[in-house]
This record gives C-alpha cells, sequence and structure tokens, in this order.
C-alpha cells in the first residue's frame, strides 16, 4: 500500500463488504476528495494522480483498479453506506 495525499494507506483493490470498515473509516477524506473531483469532471488519470497518488503512466493497471475500487465504494458510502454509521 501507498500513502495518499490524505496520509493513509491506499489498497489496490477494495472487497465489497456490506457494511463500515475500518479501511472505510480511515479513508473518508479519499472518498470525499474522489467524489468531489468525479463531480468536477475531473480524468482517472488526474484523480489516480491527484487523489490515490498512483502514477497511471508508470502503473497503469494499478491506477484504475485503486481508482475504480475506491470510486464504486465512495459512491455507495453515499448512497446508502452512509445509513450504518448511523449504526455505529
Amino acid at each position: 500500500m501507498v500513502p495518499t495525499f490524505h496520509g493513509q494507506e491506499i489498497a489496490a483493490e477494495l472487497s465489497e463488504a456490506e457494511g463500515i470498515t475500518d479501511y472505510d473509516r480511515c479513508h473518508f477524506a479519499t472518498y470525499l476528495s474522489l467524489l468531489y473531483a468525479a463531480g468536477e469532471g475531473e480524468s482517472d488519470d488526474e484523480m489516480a494522480r491527484n487523489i490515490l497518488m498512483i502514477d497511471p503512466e508508470k502503473e497503469p493497471h494499478r491506477a484504475y483498479r485503486a481508482l475504480e475500487s475506491h470510486l464504486k465504494r465512495a459512491r455507495w458510502l453515499a448512497e446508502c453506506g452512509h445509513q450504518s454509521l448511523l449504526e455505529t
């Protein structure tokens, strides 16, 4: 794992847990940054490089996998996972 610009270690790929995980709690700032950047129209390469700190030119497969899984998790948290926060 490599630290993000938020100082947290970033996984190359996330599992699809049904509840909030410790990893999620540590990466809320990363998830919010990804959602904001996607909403602003940043490219996948920009998000991988600037938020996940993965160079898409040097590690294109890893950058794509990490970005895809983190965006998917961020969207899940925004759409339905936030209810789990109220339960914890």
